[in-house]
């Protein structure tokens, strides 16, 4: 298996890094006014445009930029590096909207690849976060073959810019979970509150309710009862990309804390000359090079093909592992940083805020462990260790 990058690859990942390097100039007023206004995020929509990196995930010939999930999580390293979220201004349609129908590809997939309409996937509830199949929010059949949907969805993220939802809902009577394509202004669906996080990101995570929405039997994406399906494969993609950012942001954590080492002084020398600052600096390096080897291996097997199940396990892990070490290297950063780690106007105090909802969202971490066990104890261990390949 070979993973060094290839020309095409190298290009990539500096067009990517310059992309990074031009919307950090909006991270500490992203910070200060906590988001940003709409002509800071039309500049910023340019600088993507101008880049070629928007929609990665999406087909060439639907007007995305085709990429593979291993060049994908070459992009999201780079702009992991971004804080506030701004790695999300890069616009990377769900894709469980490759399941559109044509109709539904003209109306919604095509104009979110433009970045002329945004989607929100609408999964958790106040009762249902990792454990999706929970979810009670419904959508009654009505005799003209539409839907009613009601319920209420949690930590719906883009949902303040979103003018089209993806719902998750079970099907009533008797259709199992299923996904639906909900316009951001019929009539029913509503803002209950923006709860304020620890973070603070570029775009929020409303709770979104919805009373007795009226949706067409055209608005189902997928199947009946397909729901849960495209809602796992979702999450088996976001994993790898939240392990590609994670490094990414580990690895802005320790350049930072690098270079302050290097200049602060104290006691008559350079934090770089005492022995526990080197150590941390070796042990963050150590974090982010042997995570990133595996998810860029992960990256690999799933562009090969490998079985799904399997995929989802070693998803998984990386996604467990990258975003674990990430927190323990950007907790160093702030210690090497002392005082001014603890301030907003640094970097990694930012860092430090936003990594730690990596190891919830999108399945926990103890979600992670289960999916992972759960793997050993029914198909053995040597899956998980050995590197795939096609047969």
């Amino acid at each position: 298996m070979d993973l060094s990058y290839s020309p095409s690859q190298t290009e990539l990942k500096r067009r990517a890094g310059r992309l990074a390097e031009t919307i950090k100039a909006y991270e500490q007023p992203c910070e200060e006014q906590s988001g940003l206004p709409g002509d800071a995020l039309d500049i910023i929509k340019q600088h993507v445009f101008e880049s070629g990196l928007a929609a990665i995930n999406m087909p060439a010939e639907w007007g995305g930029a085709g990429l593979s999930i291993l060049d994908q999580a070459i992009v999201q390293g780079e702009l992991g590096q971004l804080t506030n979220a701004l790695w999300d201004t890069v616009w990377r349609p769900a894709n469980a909207l490759r399941a559109c129908t044509p109709a539904q590809r003209q109306r919604y997939l095509l104009p979110a690849i433009r970045g002329d309409r945004r989607d929100c996937y609408a999964v958790s509830e106040s009762n249902a976060g990792s454990d999706y199949a929970a979810v009670e929010t419904t959508a009654t059949r009505r005799e003209d073959g539409g839907y009613r949907i009601s319920g209420e969805k949690w930590f719906v993220t883009v949902g303040d810019v979103a003018d089209f939802l993806i719902v998750l809902a079970r099907v009533v009577p008797a259709g199992g979970l299923t996904l639906f394509l909900v316009d951001r202004d019929l009539p029913g669906v509503c803002t209950e509150r923006t709860p304020r996080y620890m973070h603070t990101f570029v775009y929020e995570h409303p709770i979104i309710s919805f009373h007795d929405v009226p949706v067409a039997a055209e608005c189902v994406l997928g199947a009946v009862g397909q729901g849960q399906e495209l809602t796992r494969e979702w999450f088996v993609e976001e994993r790898i990309m939240i392990a590609a950012r994670t490094l990414g942001a580990a690895e802005r954590a320790l350049r930072e804390a690098t270079a302050w080492a290097k200049e602060r002084r104290q006691f008559d020398s350079r934090l770089v000359d005492h022995q526990m600052i080197l150590a941390m600096l070796a042990d963050s390096a150590v974090d982010i090079a042997t995570n990133r080897a595996f998810m860029l291996q992960v990256a690999s097997e799933a562009d090969a093909g490998m079985d799904r199940k399997l995929l989802h396990a070693k998803a998984s892990v990386t996604k467990l592992a990258a975003s674990e070490a990430a927190g323990r290297v950007v907790d160093r950063a702030v210690q090497i940083f002392g005082g001014r780690g603890y301030m907003r106007e640094y970097a990694v105090e930012r860092l430090y805020r936003e990594i730690r909802v990596d190891r919830i969202w999108e399945g926990t971490s103890e979600i992670q462990r289960l999916v992972i066990a759960n793997e050993i104890v029914k198909r053995g261990i040597n899956g998980l260790l050995t590197p795939w390949a096609a047969s």
